[in-house]
């Protein structure tokens, strides 16, 4: 039994696999629950209301000391198209974890060592990002009444994340950082890892500056939380490559030893039983 657990980790932690076998079930189970694990602490009911508000209030002055507080402005320009504001709302909501899983499911299949490097940089990224969280609530600015927000996709679709089914998963001041936008970035980087097809890389730079709109558009966040998603994102890709090039090696190496080890004990056991009996 060992030995076969042995074999099992020295096989999936070989980032050349392709095609797919019956114990990738048990990956997809670890993944699946990973990311479940992560929703639901992200989704944790905090009651730090003032702090939120606080904290977002210091964003937008930041921001405007820069010059760079155009979000009021961008919300109010989507709303006064509805092919636009059809558009933001779907990118917000479709093409982040929806597009995400689709692809990772393709990289899965067709490139298991593209689909291991998003996985790993998403879940790094993810547990960095629930640390923000947890230490600096911000509310989104559709929480700002006096700047005259309106969420898109709470008013203008079916589409919202606030509907009693999905609750459970969301933290609603969960908008520092903006992992639409970070995990864009890495949708992005596994795909030109994956491929150098113009079409499909022209697509995933697109589906980032489309999200980095959205993101702002439909009033779920600022800009300041895209560029710390981004932050976030580059920090757990720089973990998930040095998982890939360091971590992976020494562990299939390792796993490699352990079931040569267990092999031999299992095959010198009858002999030294044979040898006792005569």
């Amino acid at each position: 039994m060992k030995r076969r657990i042995y074999r099992y980790l020295h096989a999936v932690t070989a980032p050349e696999r392709s095609g797919v076998v019956w114990f990738d079930l048990i990956e997809i189970g670890l993944a699946t629950l990973g990311f479940l694990l992560y929703f639901l602490v992200r989704g944790a009911v905090i009651d730090r209301t003032s702090d939120a508000l606080a904290n977002a209030r210091w964003i937008v002055g930041l921001q405007s000391s820069l010059g760079l507080y155009i979000e009021p402005v961008v919300n109010r320009w989507v709303l006064e198209s509805a092919p636009l504001l059809t558009m933001v709302n779907f990118v917000y909501f479709w093409l982040d974890f929806p597009l995400i899983l689709a692809v990772g499911l393709v990289l899965f299949w067709k490139r298991r060592n593209s689909y291991t490097l998003l996985r790993d940089a998403l879940l790094l990224s993810g547990a960095l990002a629930l640390i923000l969280y947890w230490t600096f609530p911000v509310a989104p600015p559709r929480f700002l009444k006096e700047w005259g927000f309106v969420d898109t996709l709470a008013q203008y679709s079916n589409l919202a994340y606030q509907t009693q089914s999905t609750k459970p998963f969301v933290n609603p001041f969960a908008a520092v950082p903006s992992l639409h936008v970070g995990w864009a970035v890495l949708l992005a980087v596994a795909l030109f890892h994956a491929t150098d097809h113009l079409l499909v890389r022209v697509g995933a730079i697109v589906n980032l500056v489309l999200q980095s709109i959205s993101v702002v558009a439909t009033a779920n966040h600022y800009i300041f939380d895209g560029v710390v998603g981004v932050a976030i994102a580059f920090a757990g890709l720089g973990a998930a490559v040095l998982l890939q090039r360091r971590g992976y090696p020494s562990l299939r190496e390792w796993f490699g030893g352990q079931a040569a080890m267990v092999a031999a004990r299992e095959h010198a056991a009858p002999v030294a039983r044979d040898a006792r009996g005569g």
